[in-house]
This record gives C-alpha cells, structure tokens and sequence, in this order.
C-alpha cells in the first residue's frame, strides 16, 4: 500500500532557525494518554543505555521548515535524530531545524487524534497535513502511526519519495533499522495504567525494560542470590550436625577420631 500527496507545484522549502521570539503552539494533548506513551518509548531506551549525548529523542517538540517563506512548526508525539548540533552552555533547545541543526529527522511517531491536518492528512497547503510535511517537506524515513482506540500500529517507510506501509513480523513488530530495534504493542501496567503502550525488542527479541521493570528485575535476581546463599548455610550447617553425631559415635565405640 502506498500513501502518497497529490501532485502540486514542487513546494520551496529553505531551512531557517527559528527567531528566539517566535511564538510556538501550545496545543493540548489530545488524551492523558499521550505524554505517558511517549515517555515510556524514550525511558526504555535510556534504561538500556541507548540514548547519546548527540542524539535529539523528544516528544511534542517542534520541527521547524520555511515552506513558500512562512514558518511551519509541527511537532510529533514523539521523534529520533541521530545527531544534532550541540547548544550553548545554558541554552535550552526550544525547538529544531534539520540540516542547518543537525542530521535529518529519522524516525517521528502519532498517535492518533483525526483532527484537520492529522496524522494521515496530505493536505499539500499551508498549514500542511502532517504526512505530507514528514513525506515531502522533512523526508522523515520512517513515520509510525499509533492508534490507541483501536490498538492498531503502522509503520510508513519513505521509498522513492513515496510513504509504502510496511508488514508487520509473525509476532505483530516491526524492524527499525534506524535504532536497530523492533517498535510493537505490548499489553500491561505501568504508574498505575494497564492499557496498550508501544515498546521496542533488540534483535534478539529481548523486550526494553522500562526502570521500574528493571529494579523489580534487579530486586528479584538479588533474592534468588540471598535464598541460594541461605539454602548453602542450611545445608552446611546439617552437614556440620551430620558429621558431630558420627564424632558422637565413634567415641561411644571408644574410636578416637582424631
């Protein structure tokens, strides 16, 4: 299957740094849902070390392009840029330009909201459908599309400077070359919340724990150990009980042990 715009006139994009008094969106989430999703992706990567320092792994951050010289900022659930440019020291990145910033963007996500100019909208003027600004205008090579009212996932790979929807593995995930990970959906509870969430497996098919996940892991690695350790002074302690009644005995029969 492929998604793709209709075809207009080739829109001029230039890559211009956002003016430090522009104004960004301040558009609600659409459901409390969001942020939590979105922050349990960039968690498990940082629990297993994946995140760099030069890496850009955000959620709800604005991308910036200047598309027939006006300013369009969209701003993803949640993104991955391999490489940016570092900021001066007590400079907090308030958005992001690809090219004259750093690396282009290689992975956005949504998750599903169906409003104008959505997730699977290609509106081709201003103020653009998101596909088509991630297809088109940003060229993002992968673009997920989470749909938690259904608990449906796809994932879109730029191909040919087309959008082709990709096949999910036998066990319903998909491979993201770009983070060398699989991205699927997986079922449980997490602060306090059991609903679908969108985790990532390493090649291997190991799920990312989260870092509560891992302390509880780390928690019950540690008892198994103390139980091993008590069970080994048990067992010490009746061969000590064990080989002082055989001492007992052999006195009795007038046998020095010694």
């Amino acid at each position: 299957m492929v998604l793709a715009a209709p075809q207009r006139q080739t829109p001029v994009v230039t890559w211009e740094k956002l003016p430090d008094d522009f104004i960004l969106p301040d558009d609600p989430v659409e459901n409390i849902q969001q942020p939590f999703l979105a922050a349990a992706l960039t968690e498990a990567l940082a629990t297993a070390n994946r995140i760099q320092p030069q890496m850009l792994v955000a959620s709800n951050f604005g991308i910036v392009a200047n598309i027939n010289q006006k300013t369009v900022v969209k701003a993803p659930d949640w993104l991955y840029v391999p490489s940016v440019s570092p900021v001066g020291t007590g400079v907090i990145r308030r958005s992001y330009t690809p090219n004259i910033e750093g690396e282009n963007i290689a992975v956005v996500m949504e998750f599903l909201s169906d409003t104008d100019n959505g997730e699977y909208s290609i509106r081709p003027t201003f103020p653009y459908g998101k596909l088509y600004f991630y297809e088109k205008i940003l060229q993002v090579p992968v673009y997920a599309i989470f749909n938690p009212y259904e608990v449906s996932l796809e994932v879109l790979r730029l191909e040919n400077g087309r959008y082709v929807l990709q096949q999910p593995t036998e066990s319903g995930q998909f491979w993201i070359p770009e983070l060398e990970l699989f991205l699927g959906i997986w079922r449980g509870t997490r602060l306090e919340m059991n609903i679908c969430w969108l985790r990532w497996w390493d090649e291997a098919g190991n799920l990312l724990l989260w870092s509560s996940e891992q302390a509880e892991q780390e928690r019950q690695r540690a008892e198994q150990e103390r139980q091993r350790a008590d069970d080994a002074i048990a067992q010490l302690e009746i061969e000590r009980q064990r080989q002082a009644v055989l001492l007992a005995k052999l006195r009795e029969l007038g046998i020095d042990p010694e």
